[in-house]
C-alpha cells in the first residue's frame, strides 16, 4: 500500500509534463548545437518573461473558476500610459507608479464586474480587452514612444548575472511566492474550494467575492507590471504592445493541468508547462520555423490542453465500468455451464 502511494505521483499530470518536457529538451539538443549556449538558455525565458510573469497570477483566476482575457491589453494600457506620461514630462518612476495603479484599476472593474454584478469573466475581461486596448490607442494614436533613461531600460536589457536580467530574477521569486500562496496559505484554500464548489465555499463561510476581486485586482497588477518590463526591454512603446499574448497565457496554464471549470491545478504544474512552451518555441526558432506555424502549434496546444484531461476523465469513468461488465459477463457464463452439466447428468 506504502509503495503504491509512493509511485502515485507518476500518474499525475506534472509527471507527463515533466515527461514531455525531457522530449522537448532532448529534441533541441539533437535540433541545435546551439541550444545549451548560456545566451540561448537566457533567451528561453528573457523573450517571453513578460508572458511568463503573467502566466503566474493566471493560474490563481483559472483555478478560481474564472478567466482574464483582459491580462494583454492591460499590459498595453500599462505600458502606454507610463510611456505617455514620461513623454509628457513626468519622471519615469512616477510613470511606472501609475502604469501599476492603472493595472490595479483595471483588475478591480474586472472584479466587481464578475464577481458582485454576476456578469461571467469571459464576457467582462473580453469587454475590457477591447476597451483598455481602445484607452492605449486614444492615448498614443499611431505614435511610438521610446528613449527612456538607460536604468530603466537596463531592468529588461542588461544582465545582472551573466546574460540574465533582473526580470528573470523577479519571476523567480514570484513563482516561489505564487506556490507558496496557492498551495500551503489559507488564501489558496479559499481559491481551490470556490474553484470547485462556489456556493459550498460560501456556505462555509468563505467570503467568494472578496477573494475573487483580490484575484482579479492582483491579475491587473502583475500585468501593469509586465507590461512596465515589456517598454523596458524594448525600448519604446506603441499601443499595440502585447497584443494576442493571452493565448500564449493560457494555453501554459490549461497544459499545466489547470481545469478550464476551476478546482484543479498546482503550480508546478503550470512551470513545467511554461518550460515546455517556452523550450518548444525556442526550439521553432531554432530550426527557422516562422512566426505564424509556431503560433498555430501554439494554438493545438491549447485545443489539446482542453480536449485530453476530458478524454482522461470520460476513460477513468468508461474502463472500470467496460471491466465490471465484461467480468459480469464472464461470471455469468461460468455459472451457467455447470448447470446444464447436472440436468443431463440427471
Amino acid at each position: 500500500m506504502q509503495q503504491s502511494k509512493r509511485w502515485a505521483w507518476l500518474k499525475s499530470w506534472e509527471a507527463l509534463m515533466f515527461i514531455i518536457l525531457c522530449t522537448v529538451v532532448v529534441a533541441n539538443l539533437r535540433l541545435s548545437e546551439h541550444y545549451l549556449d548560456l545566451n540561448n538558455l537566457a533567451n528561453i525565458f528573457h523573450l517571453s518573461i513578460e508572458k511568463s510573469l503573467v502566466v503566474l497570477i493566471m493560474a490563481f483566476v483559472i483555478i478560481n473558476g474564472e478567466i482574464d482575457l483582459s491580462v494583454a491589453s492591460v499590459m498595453g494600457l500599462s505600458a502606454t500610459v507610463l510611456a505617455e506620461r514620461y513623454d509628457a514630462g513626468w519622471p519615469i518612476a512616477a510613470g511606472f507608479a501609475l502604469a501599476l495603479c492603472v493595472g490595479v484599476l483595471c483588475g478591480l472593474l474586472n472584479g466587481l464586474f464578475a464577481a458582485y454584478m454576476g456578469i461571467p469573466s469571459l464576457i467582462v475581461t473580453l469587454a475590457g480587452s477591447i476597451g483598455y486596448r481602445g484607452v492605449a490607442r486614444i492615448l498614443l494614436e499611431d505614435r511610438s514612444v521610446g528613449d527612456f533613461p538607460s536604468w530603466f531600460t537596463s531592468l529588461g536589457q542588461d544582465g545582472i548575472i551573466g546574460p540574465f536580467p533582473i526580470t528573470i530574477f523577479v519571476f523567480i521569486a514570484l513563482f516561489i511566492l505564487g506556490f507558496v500562496i496557492l498551495q500551503y496559505s489559507v488564501f489558496g484554500r479559499y481559491v481551490y474550494a470556490i474553484g470547485n464548489n462556489r456556493a459550498a465555499a460560501e456556505y462555509a463561510g468563505i467570503n467568494a467575492k472578496q477573494v475573487k476581486v483580490t484575484i482579479f485586482m492582483a491579475s491587473g497588477l502583475i500585468a501593469a507590471l509586465a507590461g512596465a518590463f515589456y517598454a523596458a526591454r524594448l525600448g519604446n512603446v506603441r499601443a499595440n504592445a502585447a497584443e494576442g499574448f493571452e493565448l500564449d497565457i493560457i494555453t501554459i496554464v490549461l497544459l499545466g493541468g489547470a481545469s478550464i471549470f476551476g478546482g484543479t491545478g498546482t503550480m508546478i504544474g503550470v512551470g513545467l508547462s511554461l518550460l515546455v512552451v517556452l523550450n518548444l518555441r525556442n526550439g521553432m526558432s531554432l530550426s527557422n520555423v516562422d512566426g505564424n506555424t509556431q503560433t498555430s502549434v501554439i494554438g493545438l496546444l491549447l485545443i489539446l490542453s482542453v480536449l485530453v484531461p476530458n478524454l482522461i476523465q470520460i476513460l477513468q469513468r468508461l474502463v472500470p465500468r467496460l471491466f465490471t461488465a465484461i467480468s459480469r459477463i464472464l461470471n455469468k457464463g461460468g455459472a451457467t455451464e455447470p448447470k446444464s452439466q447436472v440436468s443431463v447428468h440427471q
